[in-house]
């Protein structure tokens, strides 16, 4: 009976120890994602946006197998009370993986209309260096989650303040721009688009890292997060929709 027990332990750590070899692969093609749909905006490149928006299916996939990996993992061991919160956990880091994606896949979308336009000052510069700060957090958001370090979860949280305020600065420089020339709304509305992807990607990296926070602790963060994005509660600065939201 002991060396059965033994057996089925060591098979769940390898069950395990694939699961979270995907999700690792996965958020490495995440990382990516973000990083080459903003430096294709940056650069105005048809072809590295195409190719983020190609890539996508890759992530897709990759959470289709681990949530059927991990659903045959709960069916077949049965794993006790801390051992399927790492289960649960880690689907629930897919999900939020496989939206920032989406996410990504969505800005490429918009350069490839936003190479066609005029550009607007250095927003795209300003947007690229928000997705690098995105594209960090979700770094570090990953290695508390291999490192069960509940305080670099925690760090990756607070962090999330910091790109709702880049956020808040670029929607106003939109505004400005679209109020000295209104040849430059249209292409003010796609980049404010771009933003909010960004911001809502930030979101979901707070989310993976607050699944850190339950998976070392057993429970949520106590404060629930204030968001400092204020364009959704001004109603001057209001000009928030689905597409937005980054729902495409």
């Amino acid at each position: 009976m002991h060396e059965m027990k033994q057996h089925i332990a060591s098979a769940f750590d390898r069950d395990l120890e694939g699961i979270q070899a995907r999700i690792m692969k996965m958020g490495g093609l995440v990382e990516t994602a973000i990083r080459d749909s903003a430096k294709s905006l940056e650069t105005r490149d048809e072809q590295l946006a195409e190719l983020v928006r190609a890539n996508d299916k890759l992530i897709d996939a990759l959470e289709e197998q681990l949530n059927e990996e991990a659903a045959r993992v709960i069916a077949l061991r049965a794993p006790t009370a801390g051992d399927l919160r790492v289960v649960l956990s880690v689907m629930r880091m897919s999900a939020n993986l496989e939206r920032i994606g989406d996410l990504a896949k969505n800005m490429a979308k918009r350069t490839g209309v936003l190479v066609h336009l005029q550009p607007i000052g250095g927003t795209s510069t300003a947007l690229r260096r928000m997705a690098r700060e995105v594209e960090l957090m979700l770094k570090d958001a990953l290695d508390s989650y291999i490192q069960r370090d509940e305080a670099l979860a925690a760090d990756v949280i607070a962090r999330d303040s910091d790109v709702d305020q880049m956020y808040n600065t670029v929607f106003r420089e939109f505004l400005t721009f679209m109020l000295e020339d209104p040849r430059n709304i249209t292409a003010c509305m796609h980049l404010h688009f771009i933003a909010k992807n960004i911001e809502r990607m930030g979101d979901h990296v707070t989310s993976i890292a607050e699944q850190v926070v339950f998976l070392t602790t057993g429970h949520k963060p106590d404060e629930a997060r204030i968001k400092a994005d204020v364009t959704s509660t001004d109603p001057e600065l209001s000009l928030e929709s689905d597409a937005a939201q980054g729902k495409e």
